[in-house]
């Protein structure tokens, strides 16, 4: 299964992944950046996520929509 990680010292909460991936991204209330949806999220890490087969398109282009680089995708 592919793994996403958020480097959120590098992530400036534009909006683009939970734009463009809302069913797996959504922002943090506490600092306003990127985070994973809860029920994606590896060992409850809101910076770490396992992406489903049904989600893998709209992840990689929030991933390649990332302004900053901030998104990994291991796939």
């Amino acid at each position: 299964m592919a793994r996403v990680t958020i480097d959120k010292d590098t992530c400036i909460g534009c909006g683009a992944c939970w734009a463009l991936a809302p069913d797996f991204f959504e922002q943090d209330p506490d600092d306003g950046k990127s985070r994973i949806v809860e029920k994606y999220r590896v060992d409850g890490n809101p910076s770490v996520g396992e992406v489903p087969d049904d989600l893998l398109e709209d992840v990689r282009g929030a991933v390649e929509g990332c302004p900053t680089g901030s998104l990994k995708l291991e796939e």
